[in-house]
């Protein structure tokens, strides 16, 4: 018996490096295509899992609210600078939201409360050294997301409609 997927929301996790605004068209691209919802998320890592480190004498709860506070105007601000963009591949509805913690867990911890269909999110392409040393969290919310996952390798990349 074949079961369709119902594309309903897409979880589109950034991080406002130079490939953000591409992650965020090929989303919508696909998005557009199947009428779903887009949610654009940016996720601040928190000091605690810095805890092994020596940080000097500063005021972490006040530095995570300004690292908070930022990534919000930063994240209003890159929504628009992309808001037509995605409304030209089809999006009626973009959402936004900025959180905190571990990155790959509130990942899939949002993706679980707006019960997402679908995570279309970039990898960063890391190899060797650097990729067991970052890790990846593409690979920890494949793992760990109760819905499919698709990456994007932005070196590579090319949804278009042409």
């Amino acid at each position: 018996m074949k079961q369709e997927m119902d594309v309903k929301r897409i979880v589109t996790p950034i991080d406002f490096s130079d490939n953000s605004r591409l992650i965020a068209e090929s989303a919508a691209y696909f998005a557009g295509k199947v009428g779903a919802a887009m949610h654009l998320i940016f996720v601040v890592q928190n000091f605690e899992d810095y805890s092994g480190f020596f940080i000097p004498q500063m005021n972490i709860p006040n530095l995570e609210d300004e690292l908070f506070s930022g990534a919000e105007e930063r994240m209003a601000k890159f929504c628009e600078e992309v808001k037509d963009a995605l409304a030209e591949k089809g999006v009626a509805e973009v959402q936004h939201k900025v959180l905190m913690g571990d990155v790959a867990e509130q990942i899939v911890d949002y993706v679980n409360e707006v019960e997402a269909n679908l995570v279309i999110m970039g990898t960063h392409g890391y190899k060797g050294l650097e990729k067991i040393m970052f890790g990846s969290v593409a690979d920890k919310v494949v793992r760990a997301a109760t819905c499919p996952v698709m990456t994007i390798n932005p070196y590579t990349c090319c949804m278009t409609d042409k």
